[in-house]
């Protein structure tokens, strides 16, 4: 039975961010339902990020403070889901050890030094690229901070497409595994690059392309990692999808920051 688009929304919002938003099905046709919905997630938080940036430059406040504050929001609004994701499977992939040990390895409550060199260099990457572009204009700033931040959740639609297994028999990673159809998930990927593209339109035809290859950048960075990762683990986690949408985003950002 096909959930109502409701329970998917729900599903992808209680899951994804800390929006009191009640998650009333958790089978595997609501997370196929809430996987597709995961890019609408992105847009809600990339919105929030951009307004308190915007307010701050409002105030009088500096670039380099509103990218904080727009880097600090994806944070708070996933109590640090994504980032804690990223910083485990760096110590998973760091380790060098077997796919068990690994998997052991990043479910320890403890962040290793490659976790902690993840997250630095991710968001010190991610501030330096807002700065700059808040710097260009509060328009390429606002956009860039809602581009990336759906683009960071189109990486897991793109992941729990069918044929990606988990890792584990348990989890996040293992409820919403190979949900996605194939052809959902190229469809989900087609409109939000057109979403993008047309929110670069306001600013020029440069940034047009500008966000099309942003979104694909990503697209292709964390493919690049969600391959690795399967080979190294045996299939996704929860963590593994963390450490997508935070490379994502950041390779987003960095491709919209760039006057090339």
């Amino acid at each position: 039975m096909t959930p109502p688009p409701l329970d998917g929304l729900r599903f992808a919002f209680g899951t994804l961010s800390v929006l009191p938003v009640k998650v009333t099905r958790w089978d595997r046709e609501a997370a196929r339902g809430g996987m597709l919905c995961a890019p609408l997630v992105g847009v809600a938080v990339g919105c929030v990020s951009a307004a308190l940036g915007l307010l701050l430059l409002a105030l009088g406040s500096s670039a380099l403070l509103a990218a904080v504050a727009t880097v600090a929001v994806p944070a708070v609004l996933t109590r640090g889901l994504h980032l804690d994701g990223l910083a485990d499977t760096a110590d998973g992939l760091g380790s060098g050890k077997p796919a068990e040990d690994a998997l052991r390895i990043m479910k320890q409550s403890d962040i290793g030094p490659f976790g902690v060199l993840a997250l630095v260099f991710v968001l010190l990457a991610q501030v330096a690229a807002l700065s700059q572009l808040y710097g260009d204009s509060w328009a390429r700033g606002a956009t860039a901070a809602v581009v990336s931040a759906t683009a960071a959740r189109l990486s897991l639609t793109l992941a729990a497409r069918a044929g990606v297994p988990p890792a584990r028999p348990e989890g996040l990673g293992a409820a919403v595994a190979g949900v996605v159809p194939v052809r959902g998930a190229v469809l989900v990927a087609v409109a939000v690059t057109l979403a993008a593209a047309g929110a670069g339109a306001p600013l020029g035809s440069y940034d047009v392309v500008r966000t099309v290859l942003a979104v694909a950048a990503a697209g292709g960075a964390a493919e690049l990692l969600l391959r690795h990762c399967t080979r190294r683990f045996g299939g996704v986690t929860g963590d593994v999808f963390g450490g997508l949408a935070e490379t994502a985003a950041t390779t987003a950002l960095v491709i919209l920051s760039m006057n090339v």
